[in-house]
C-alpha cells in the first residue's frame, strides 16, 4: 500500500484491509470484487491484484519465502520491497533503496546526477549496499528511510540534527537544498464531463472490462457520448483529479434518461459500499452528497 502512496493516506485503508482480510488465507480466498471494494479509493489497483496473487502463491507453497530472489518472484514485489522484507523480517543484509534513501545518499555524496536516470539510481544503490549494516540490516534500512522522511527532507533539510551532518559532502558544498537533481515531468491537463443519473434509488454506471489496462472491473459514471439522449438537468460542480503527470478537471452534470443506454447498468446506491468504484466516481458522488442529491456516498 505504501508503494507510491503517503503513510497518512494509507493508514485507514490498512486498518480496514486487515480487518477484512486478517491473514494470508483470507486474502487468497477473497473474491476480486471484495478485494477491490476494500481497496477502492487508494488507487494503483494493480497493487491489490498483485497482493492477492502473492497471497495465493504463498498459501500454495505453505510458507512465506525467505530468500531475496524468491521474495522477488512474488507478484508486485520489486527490488526495494524484496530487500525491505528480507532485511526487516528475516535480518538479511540487503539495502532497501526508496526515494528517501536516494535523496539522503545524493546529498551525502554531493551527487548531482539526475535522480530519475538509471545510472544515478544504480550508483546510489551500490553505495547503499556498501553502507548496509551486517549485524542489524533491518534497523539500518528503517533508520535510513526515517532519516530521509524526517530530517533529510526534500525542502529545508534539518542539517544540524542530522547524525551524518559532519560527513555530508552536499552540506559542505552548500548544495543540500538543490539535491537531488530531478528532471521534471511535463504535466498534461484534460477535461472530462461525467453524468450523474439517478432513478428509484439506483445510479447509472458502466463497468470497465476485465482486460482493461486501467481499473479493470471498476465501475464508472458515464460521459455524454455514452448516453447521447440524456437530458441535462443541472450542473453539480467540478473537481480535480490527478494520475501521475495527468491532471483532470471533471465536470459533473445531473441528468436523466428515458431508456437505459447500451453498455450502461443501474446500480443500487446501497451497493456502492461494497462495489469497486473508481476514485473519480467517489469524488463525484461526494460532491453530489454534499448537495443532498445522493445519500449512499462512501466518504473514504
Amino acid at each position: 500500500m505504501l508503494q507510491q502512496t503517503r503513510v497518512a493516506a494509507v493508514v485507514p485503508y490498512y486498518e480496514r484491509f486487515l480487518e477484512r482480510f486478517p491473514n494470508v488465507e483470507a486474502l487468497a480466498g477473497a473474491s476480486e470484487s471484495d478485494l477491490l471494494a476494500v481497496w477502492s479509493g487508494l488507487g494503483y489497483y494493480r497493487r491489490a491484484r498483485n497482493l492477492q496473487k502473492a497471497a495465493r502463491q504463498i498459501v500454495a507453497a505453505g510458507e512465506f519465502p525467505r530468500q531475496l530472489e524468491k521474495i522477488r518472484e512474488l507478484p508486485g514485489v520489486g527490488e526495494y520491497t524484496a530487500a525491505a522484507i528480507a532485511s526487516i523480517a528475516f535480518d538479511q543484509p540487503h539495502a532497501a533503496v526508496d526515494g528517501n534513501v536516494l535523496r539522503v545518499l545524493a546529498r551525502l555524496t554531493d551527487d548531482d546526477g539526475d535522480i530519475g536516470a538509471n545510472g544515478t539510481r544504480r550508483r546510489l544503490a551500490e553505495l547503499a549496499a556498501k553502507l548496509a549494516a551486517r549485524d542489524a540490516p533491518g534497523e539500518f534500512n528503517q533508520a535510513l528511510m526515517e532519516l530521509g522522511a524526517t530530517v533529510c527532507v526534500p525542502r529545508r533539510p534539518n542539517c544540524p540534527s542530522c547524525p551524518w551532518g559532519v560527513f555530508c559532502a552536499g552540506r559542505k558544498s552548500g548544495r543540500q537544498e538543490q539535491l537531488p537533481v530531478s528532471r521534471k515531468q511535463v504535466s498534461v491537463r484534460f477535461e472530462r464531463t461525467l453524468l450523474a443519473v439517478r432513478k428509484n434509488g439506483k445510479i447509472l454506471l458502466w463497468r470497465r472490462p476485465e482486460d482493461s489496462t486501467r481499473l479493470a472491473g471498476f465501475w464508472e459514471l458515464p460521459e455524454p457520448a455514452q448516453a447521447p439522449t440524456a437530458k441535462v438537468i443541472r450542473e453539480a460542480g467540478s473537481f480535480r483529479h490527478s494520475i501521475t503527470n495527468r491532471n483532470y478537471l471533471c465536470h459533473v452534470l445531473v441528468a436523466a434518461v428515458r431508456h437505459t443506454p447500451e453498455g450502461l447498468s443501474w446500480l443500487p446506491e446501497e451497493a456502492l459500499e461494497t462495489t469497486p468504484i473508481s476514485t473519480t466516481v467517489r469524488k463525484a458522488l461526494r460532491l453530489l452528497g454534499e448537495q443532498g442529491l445522493f445519500q449512499h456516498v462512501n466518504s473514504r
